[in-house]
């Protein structure tokens, strides 16, 4: 069921991006005058087609869905004798260099655009994300050089507003990046000051771990819950209940989930005084742990204590959501900002500051997209955001057979005066499908690496 899901979230994602792209291609070439033979979703042997409209376009869904086209009356790929007379003003070849080059544009644009309506979304709908506050830094840490302390409340970094734990983590990506300071604004005591986290010395490629906790940064452990209670054991005996907030164990507090589970384990058969807060009402509650053999092997024979319940820390969670004006320009900025961080990072894989591990292929997406459709629709759809950014920064990169490179040829030719030789178009396009492959073949390599290993 797993890999079914991952495969249905994968296949949806990848043809609702392809169509965007190749519909912002289609509409506006519509919009131009060109007249288009066929828009097809995937390469390969149509497995599906019909046709439309008094142009008899033919939509087409494909074998092989990595992709898809725009196919417009062209002079290069038909004899001109072969184009009904009436038909050739409405080639491509034929238009104009800026109609030409705003319908090459508009594929990466429709990625933009959708990328902004589905941030628009969920910033107007808002989400429960972690609360910025933090946990102790390890000794020694970034955040412990800087001064960061248990409950501190971070409410901006490196310039920028922060009111998540997930916002937190962006705003320091450049900051990690780039290998320098970045100041963090924090709340403590009900007093703001400022210091400085500095991402220097960060070990190459931690970018794409958990640069948060190598600097010294974790959530605080909030509430310990009682998540699940089972009808055998000692904490249903005792009348512990799912949702129950435990606060103390025998007088002393507790403030991690690892906490509570030590101490039942120490006492196997002893009584424990167990505070619960339960709703409005603060509860002591005498819990007597079952004895039982260890299972951990460096505890052999050993009788421990465990009372048949989960526990589970509980992090404070703040409610994110933005009225529809602040929506649609904060999803105007995130999208520039993730379309910035992508260009980035490609620049330093190319000098070789950043490892080319970082580059993800469609196994990896895959993975991405079935764990997303698990968390949620509100995930998902922050996924297929993400993506559908990449996409359209994938495509705008000056290589030939991109729309980028495509782009690059209309500017050599607007200094020029004239078109390109079909000569040059040819050996750089072949240029540009050996990169696209290299590319592809590294990225499919990544993804087999990180699936074994």
């Amino acid at each position: 069921m797993t890999f079914l899901q991952t495969l249905l979230s994968f296949l949806a994602a990848l043809t609702l991006l392809i169509f965007v792209h190749e519909m912002g291609h289609y509409l506006v070439a519509r919009w131009c005058g060109v007249k288009v033979l066929r828009f097809s979703i995937g390469f390969g042997r149509p497995l599906a087609r019909w046709t439309v409209g008094a142009d008899r376009t033919e939509w087409t869904l494909s074998a092989i869905p990595l992709g898809g086209y725009v196919r417009m009356l062209d002079e290069r790929e038909q004899p001109t004798e072969a184009i009904p007379p009436q038909d050739l003003p409405r080639a491509f070849t034929r238009q104009p260099l800026s109609k030409r080059a705003l319908i090459v544009a508009a594929g990466p644009a429709a990625n933009f655009l959708l990328a902004i309506l589905l941030y628009a979304l969920l910033n107007a709908i808002g989400a429960q994300e972690p609360a910025a506050r933090m946990d102790a830094p390890t000794v020694g840490s970034a955040a412990a050089v800087a001064g960061v302390r248990a409950g501190d409340v971070v409410v901006a970094a490196d310039g920028r507003e922060v009111r998540s734990w997930n916002e937190l983590r962006l705003r320091l990506i450049d900051a990690v990046i780039e290998r320098r300071a970045a100041p963090l604004e924090i709340e403590r005591d009900g007093m703001r000051q400022t210091v400085s986290l500095d991402a220097a010395r960060l070990p190459e490629g931690e970018v794409e771990r958990d640069f948060t906790g190598t600097l010294g940064l974790a959530l605080a452990p909030g509430r310990v819950d009682i998540s699940t209670v089972l009808p055998e054991g000692a904490a249903a005996r005792a009348g512990l209940r799912p949702g129950d907030e435990v606060v103390a164990v025998d007088g002393v507090p507790v403030a991690r989930a690892v906490e509570l589970i030590e101490a039942i384990r120490a006492r196997p058969g002893a009584e424990l005084r167990v505070d619960v807060r339960r709703g409005e009402d603060a509860l002591r509650i005498a819990v007597v742990p079952d004895a039982q053999p260890s299972d951990r092997p460096d505890e052999a024979g050993k009788t421990i204590g465990r009372i048949g319940a989960g526990v589970a820390n509980r992090v404070q969670m703040v409610e994110v959501r933005y009225g529809p004006v602040e929506a649609v320009q904060r999803s105007m900025v995130h999208t520039w900002d993730m379309s910035v961080f992508s260009l980035r990072m490609l620049g330093k894989m190319l000098v070789g500051e950043l490892s080319w591990r970082n580059l993800s292929g469609p196994v990896a997406i895959a993975d991405y997209a079935g764990q997303s459709a698990r968390v949620g629709w509100h995930a998902y759809l922050s996924f297929l955001a993400l993506i559908s950014i990449s996409l359209g920064v994938l495509n705008l990169l000056p290589i030939p057979v991109l729309d980028g490179g495509h782009l690059v040829y209309y500017g050599l030719e607007a200094v020029r005066g004239r078109p390109l030789s079909e000569r040059f178009l040819e050996v750089t396009q072949k240029a540009g499908l050996v990169v696209i492959a290299a590319m592809m073949v590294l990225a499919l390599f990544n993804d087999l690496t990180r699936l074994i290993g």
